[in-house]
């Protein structure tokens, strides 16, 4: 369990910093557009895994809800980037956070019952904790257009609804 949380905490450290750190530039909105759906995307693909494995109705409501909120947030997004008439631009950021997220996806795969219930919900607790701090610190500053802005905020305001779910969630799990 706890080299699933350290791995985890791995993978979330590279959320911001790849593409963000070189040479200091900010991202563009293309870039942050592509993060965001990125990270929508992977937290739909461990909801699904969660809800094909987990058999804890309290962790399958939680998951149900992952998928509705995030698919809604990503309908919103490319939206908005097909009426900005801006093409996602994908980057070194939304590669790691793939990676670390097809990495993290089959090393769950072969926790049963109790075991994949408590590490799914004490990584989407972490996985939360680390995007929302992204968004708000990184990518909603970074943002130039307006639109984008306020889509990341409302997101935000989501997210940080669902990470304290799930922390709470987390502690219930034995």
């Amino acid at each position: 369990m706890r080299f699933i949380q350290v791995t985890l905490a791995g993978a979330l450290c590279l959320f911001a910093a790849p593409a963000l750190a070189q040479s200091g530039a900010k991202p563009s909105d293309p870039q942050i557009a592509h993060i965001a759906y990125t990270a929508d995307e992977i937290d739909i693909k461990a909801a699904k895994q969660a809800l094909k494995i987990s058999k804890n109705k309290d962790v399958r409501a939680f998951a149900n809800d992952m998928v509705r909120d995030h698919t809604a947030v990503n309908k919103k997004a490319l939206a908005l980037v097909k009426k900005l008439k801006v093409t996602p631009e994908d980057n070194d950021t939304s590669r790691a956070l793939s990676k670390q997220a097809e990495d993290k996806m089959k090393s769950m795969e072969s926790l049963k019952a109790a075991d994949f219930d408590k590490a799914y919900v004490e990584n989407e607790a972490a996985y939360h904790k680390t995007v929302n701090a992204a968004l708000q610190d990184t990518l909603i500053p970074s943002a130039n257009n307006q639109e984008l802005k306020d889509l990341l905020s409302q997101g935000l305001k989501i997210f940080q609804g669902h990470q304290q779910h799930a922390e709470q969630l987390a502690q219930n799990i034995k």
